[in-house]
């Protein structure tokens, strides 16, 4: 891993400043927040991995926030959602040129020739651009989707589920790395979680409760984030209009196709139009009404043709981002269900520990209970030795038996008394005997 950092962060004498073509130089490496490399003060610059979807080279790059708007016509709320110092819910969003990706250790812009992707140390990151390099070269995609052809529905008719527009591949690859990002801490959370509650159920302690309490607390915060991007994976496949606004290949395409139509048909149009004169002026004035009438149906049957086209790609275009989507929502609604099942297991070791101090509790009473009869039946023992201890004459006193006689009389009527209280309090199932 340290030679892949190495390579992936080194900066190459070709990487060009988008923020500046001149000379500004780059900036070195200083103490990440959160491994991310901290903007320059009064600059506003930050530390960019660019990864070119022609030939999937990677090089290290600082630009300012405005060019990175310009350049992929973002407005400044979507770029704050890539802000490391600030915590955002994972999103995905389609715009015009771009798609923004936050997704947890993954946040980036994709647009159809480049990806951007924050600098950063984490392991995550270096994988997402290591496998984005892996399957550009080894697919040739970047190739294939910026040939010189310009019908992009034959493009579209060739396009099969190993062959995907750069942007799928960079969006799958973010999908994979934050789905498996988020699997692996629901492992690692099983893995503590399962003995951990096995030995609360035999032992309750307050160090088990307090450790119990701190991997609930982390439970809640991880199936937050996993049903977070749960949601946002659902909400896609929901919305058509999202799902095709992110075929940014396709988008590109058709305005080159559209451009380089008109060129062509005006220069066809010149060319059959014979040598015109000298001293004709050049005047949009002056050009005939034929010119007019002929632009203005070509252009009309060239958008109704690319309409058509569009129409057309766009359905198979949209299956195969659900499909993409699907496989993903299947994964993460895995992770989401580990970690549902992990919760109701802590809830029914709560329940099982509540069950065992009800049950306790109850035997106290019941305790408390025969030591309050046991009482009564010695204040009654008390009452029978006050009376004759108070001060005037018995004629029992006389007799040498009698102090024997009233004791033996007390003590069998308390113990008569006692197991009279016992025996309505088995009668009323107070106490299991």
């Amino acid at each position: 891993m340290g030679d892949l950092k190495e390579r992936l962060l080194f900066k190459p004498a070709s990487a060009v400043n988008l923020g500046d073509a001149s000379n500004r130089p780059f900036a070195s490496f200083r103490h990440p927040f959160q491994g991310v490399e901290v903007k320059k003060r009064g600059q506003g610059l930050r530390s960019w991995i660019r990864v070119d979807a022609s030939t999937g080279d990677s090089q290290i790059i600082e630009v300012d926030k405005f060019t990175v708007m310009r350049r992929c016509d973002l407005p400044a709320r979507d770029l704050r959602l890539l802000d490391p110092l600030f915590v955002y819910p994972s999103t995905i969003l389609g715009r015009e040129k771009a798609i923004v990706v936050n997704l947890e250790q993954i946040r980036c812009i994709i647009t159809a020739d480049e990806v951007l992707l924050l600098n950063s140390l984490d392991s995550y990151v270096l994988q997402y651009v290591v496998e984005l390099q892996r399957r550009l070269k080894a697919t040739g995609a970047g190739d294939v989707w910026q040939a010189e052809s310009r019908d992009f529905a034959d493009v579209s008719r060739n396009m099969s589920s190993d062959y995907l527009p750069f942007e799928f591949k960079a969006l799958e690859i973010a999908l994979e790395a934050a789905c498996t990002f988020l699997d692996t801490q629901a492992a690692e959370l099983e893995i503590e979680a399962y003995p951990l509650l096995d030995e609360l159920t035999s032992t309750i302690s307050t160090l088990n409760l307090e450790r119990v309490r701190r991997l609930k607390s982390r439970l809640v915060g991880l199936t937050r984030r996993v049903q977070k991007v749960r949601d946002e994976i659902e909400q896609l496949m929901d919305d058509d209009g999202d799902m095709a606004e992110m075929y940014l290949t396709e988008k590109k395409m058709r305005m080159d196709s559209l451009s380089y139509g008109g060129e062509q048909s005006m220069m066809g149009y010149r060319a059959t139009d014979g040598p015109q004169s000298v001293s004709a002026p050049v005047s949009p004035v002056s050009s005939p009404p034929e010119y007019r009438k002929l632009e203005k149906s070509v252009s009309f049957a060239r958008s109704r043709h690319d309409s058509m086209k569009s129409s057309e790609s766009s359905k198979q275009n949209i299956e195969e981002m659900e499909m993409l989507l699907e496989a993903y929502f299947v994964v993460i609604d895995s992770t989401l269900n580990k970690l549902t099942s992990l919760k109701e297991y802590i809830d029914d070791t709560e329940d099982f520990i509540n069950i065992q101090l009800d049950n306790v509790r109850n035997q106290l009473i019941q305790f408390e209970l025969l030591l309050t009869t046991a009482t009564f039946v010695v204040a009654i023992c008390g009452v029978v030795a006050g009376i004759f201890g108070m001060n005037f004459p018995i004629t029992l006193f006389d007799s040498p038996s009698a102090f024997d006689w009233v004791l033996f009389i007390t003590g069998v009527a308390g113990l008569v008394i006692f197991c009279s209280f016992l025996w309505f309090y088995k009668s009323r199932r107070v106490m299991p005997f």
